[in-house]
Formats: C-alpha cells, structure tokens, sequence
C-alpha cells in the first residue's frame, strides 16, 4: 500500500550510467542551441533529445546524481514523530544513529542561531 508521502526516485542503477546520460542530455541541450548558426533550426531536434536524457530538467539529473551517490549509504527511519539517518555499516559504532534528528530540535537550533 502506498503512502501519500512517496519521493520520486530520479537515481540510476549505476553511477557510469548516470553520468552517461548527464553528458547526452547536457550535450543535447548545449548542442541544440549552439549549432544553430551552422545548421540552422535543424539542430533544434537536438533538444528533445537532450530532455529525454536529463528525464525531464537539469535539476531533475542533478538530483538523481545525488540519489544515485548516496544509494545504500544513508538508510533513514522514523519512529514516533522522530525521524534517524543512519550511515549503513556504522550502525553498530558506538551505538548511536548517524544524526539524529526531530523536528522540534531543528527548529530550536535555528532560534538559537545554529545551522547544522
């Protein structure tokens, strides 16, 4: 059963693949508008393709970089209105949880002038 609150996952299989689709749909976009002058309105075929490739936008291939990357490093958990990023493989380091974190915490931090 799904959740209302579901993240779009943008993240590739591998990070050569991702970053192979990166030089495509930037090399698309960045081509399709600098071969105008050489080959006329002909090179604006190319932004499609550029689209395609990014998956819609840059920041949406930007994002998915940084999914693809943290892939399997970070695992999060919520539990009681209190949500803990963990790093896989530390779990068992001096017992604690990576950065735990509420909310109510956060808020005070800001308050107080502290931004972590």
């Amino acid at each position: 059963m799904a959740t209302g609150l579901e993240i779009p996952d943008f993240a590739s299989a591998s990070l050569r693949g991702h970053l192979a689709r990166g030089v495509v749909g930037f090399g698309g976009l960045i081509g399709s508008v600098a071969l105008i002058p050489v080959v006329g309105p002909v090179s604006l075929l190319l932004l499609p393709v550029g689209v395609m490739a990014l998956r819609g936008c840059p920041m949406c291939w930007t994002i998915g970089l940084v999914q693809t990357v943290s892939r399997g490093r970070l695992r999060r958990s919520c539990e009681e209105g209190r949500c803990v990023l963990t790093a896989v493989g530390h779990e068992g380091h001096a017992g604690e949880p990576a950065t735990p974190r509420t909310r109510g915490a956060a808020e005070r931090d800001t308050r107080a002038g502290r931004f972590t």
